[in-house]
């Protein structure tokens, strides 16, 4: 798992790789059950809204009784919760994570279940702030590198790497009637907000398209100098999150941004890439 990856990106980046440290492992272990469990919460097949809502309510009354609870919680009320919360618990007091961060990612997952199209990039980037940062602040925090200046230029990773994810998953996301694409942009283009098949890959689509990954590149480049401000086997994880980030923009160029018939993933040449440019672009 990244240090600054919002749940949806682990596909792209092994969970715990051999990058980070084996006594580490648990606690990023624990942020991922909680953010993965959470996460499917907010997606979960045909369960009501309110029945959603309300699970994920009980995820922030689990956090609540982890601040209320000094010494320890011995029982969050069900197995399930346990499971979760058990070792979250363990991980926020040895480490003395922001639970902030943990309750601002379940008001990212509440907003997908009501999700609604964003008008601007503006609030498109709002919603990043809540569903990406939050994972990079923690990872930081368990890295003991958590700094004003780590923590700005992890924000400007995890937000890009949270919009690489949209935009390599526009068709999927289509499938589930999201179109995280902001609809100022969409209009600006000229393009219909419900991107209908005959505007896919058309010229605005692919002047949209290429805006996007442009502004992208530059905040994902933006944070990258955060890497020189690590030690060891982190800073050579985050050189690798970057180059990642990097190799999927570059694969959605290539396919003149039909990411509706090319959906673009890393392969094992893409890590050879990806561990040259981090090793040289230091």
């Amino acid at each position: 798992m990244g240090p600054c990856m919002s749940v949806e990106h682990y596909e792209n980046f092994p969970v715990a790789s051999i990058l980070i440290p084996a006594a580490m492992r648990p606690a990023i272990h624990a942020v991922y059950a909680f953010s993965r469990s959470a996460d499917d919460i907010a997606d979960e097949g045909d369960l009501p809204a309110a029945r959603r809502l309300e699970k994920l309510e009980a995820y922030k009354e689990a956090l609540r009784k982890i601040q209320t609870q000094p010494g320890g919680v011995t029982d969050f009320g069900s197995s399930e919760l346990n499971l979760v919360f058990m070792p979250l618990d363990k991980v926020i007091r040895q480490y003395q994570l922001p639970i902030q961060a943990f309750f601002d990612l379940l008001h990212a997952f509440e907003s997908d279940v009501h999700f609604q199209p964003f008008s601007t990039t503006k609030e498109l980037l709002e919603y990043c702030r809540f569903s990406a940062n939050p994972v990079g602040l923690l990872m930081l925090h368990i890295y003991n590198a958590a700094t004003e200046e780590n923590i700005t230029l992890s924000n400007h990773i995890c937000t890009a790497l949270q919009l690489i994810n949209f935009w390599q998953d526009i068709a999927i996301d289509l499938d589930k009637n999201r179109v995280y694409l902001p609809q100022d942009r969409l209009r600006q283009h000229g393009i219909d907000s419900q991107i209908p098949p005959g505007q896919k890959i058309s010229p605005a689509w692919i002047g949209l398209m290429r805006e996007q990954v442009e502004f992208t590149r530059t905040m994902l480049l933006a944070g990258a100098p955060l890497s020189r401000n690590l030690q060891g086997r982190f800073a050579w994880e985050m050189r690798m999150i970057v180059q990642g980030g990097m190799r999927i923009l570059e694969k959605i160029e290539k396919v003149q941004y039909d990411v509706f018939t090319h959906r673009p993933v890393l392969t094992k040449p893409d890590w050879a890439i990806m561990a040259w440019r981090a090793l040289t672009h230091s």
